[in-house]
C-alpha cells in the first residue's frame, strides 16, 4: 500500500442518489494511498448510491453533517449523480461545511454534477473547473469559468466530468491531498 496519504482523513459527502462510482473509486484510491475516508451525510443511516437511473448498494454513514467540522479533515470530495448534489444544497450544514473546507484552504475533489453544492457554497467566483456540461451555465452565473477537461485543478479544487474521467480524478485528488492546504483555496469562500 501507498503511504501519501498515511494519517490524512479525508470526508467524502454524499446524500441519497449520489453515484456510486463516483463515490467508491475515489474511496479506494484515498485508502490505497494510505488514506482514511469517512463518509458524511445530512442524515445518520445508510445512504443510497445509484448507478445513473438505478439503484446499487447503500453505504453507512460515519456521521452526519451537523456533527462533522471541516477542521477534523484534510481533505473533501464531492461524488456527482443528479439528486445528490441537488439534496446537499439545500441543507445548511452541508452547504456551511463545504464552504469551510475553502475557507481552511483544504483541497476538494469534485466530479459531475458535484459542483451544484460549491455553487451553493458561494465559492466558485474567479475559479476555473470542469463538470457534467449541463451544468456549465450554473458555473458561469456563479463566477466561475467551466472547461471540457478530464480533470482540472484551480488551486486545490479537483474537478473532473464524469465517470469516464475516473482514472485522471483518482490520481490529481490524491496529489492534491498529499499537497496539503492551499493558500489560494480561500480566496473566493
Amino acid at each position: 500500500m501507498a503511504t501519501e496519504l498515511a494519517g490524512k482523513t479525508i470526508a467524502f459527502l454524499a446524500a441519497e442518489g449520489v453515484e456510486q462510482v463516483e463515490l467508491t473509486e475515489p474511496w479506494k484510491a484515498v485508502e490505497q494511498a494510505g488514506g482514511k475516508p469517512e463518509l458524511i451525510s445530512v442524515e445518520d443511516g445508510e445512504v443510497q448510491a445509484f448507478n445513473h437511473l438505478d439503484k446499487a448498494d447503500t453505504f453507512k454513514v460515519d456521521k452526519t453533517v451537523a456533527e462533522a467540522t471541516a477542521a477534523d479533515y484534510d481533505g473533501l470530495v464531492l461524488p456527482g449523480g443528479v439528486a445528490n448534489p441537488d439534496f446537499l444544497r439545500t441543507d445548511e450544514d452541508a452547504v456551511s461545511f463545504v464552504r469551510a473546507f475553502f475557507e481552511q484552504e483544504k483541497p476538494v475533489g469534485v466530479i459531475c454534477h458535484g459542483p451544484w453544492t460549491l455553487i451553493e457554497a458561494d465559492v466558485l467566483q474567479g475559479r476555473t473547473i470542469t463538470s457534467w456540461p449541463s451544468l456549465k451555465t450554473d458555473i458561469e452565473n456563479a463566477g466561475g469559468t467551466w472547461v471540457d477537461e478530464e480533470v482540472h485543478v484551480d488551486a486545490g479544487l479537483t474537478s473532473s466530468r464524469n465517470p469516464d474521467d475516473l482514472p485522471a480524478f483518482c490520481a490529481k485528488i490524491v496529489e492534491e491531498f498529499a499537497e496539503g492546504k492551499h493558500a489560494e483555496q480561500a480566496r473566493s469562500a
